[in-house]
């Protein structure tokens, strides 16, 4: 796991953390709903929060793969430039 994957992990959880306090504190203080209310709304943010953290786990980083033969054809070709 690089840098960035565990940085937008612990970032996401934090987000959503705070999210869900909020949507307590909403559902305690100023809305009157059912006590499965806040059960559904706790599977809601962790459904979310795993299906963000799911999507960007397969979302492809090509930022670290370079192709053998491209590098190759370009080193070459800086060659003949100079």
């Amino acid at each position: 796991m690089s840098r960035k994957d565990l940085t937008f992990t612990l970032g996401l959880t934090i987000f959503m953390g705070v999210l869900w306090m909020l949507g307590e504190l909403v559902m305690g203080l100023w809305v009157a709903v059912l006590p499965k209310h806040h059960i559904i709304w706790t599977v809601i943010i962790v459904v979310i929060t795993l299906a963000v953290s799911v999507w960007h786990s397969m979302k492809a980083d090509e930022s670290g793969l370079v192709d053998p033969k491209k590098e190759k054809y370009e080193r070459k070709t800086a060659k003949r430039k100079k």
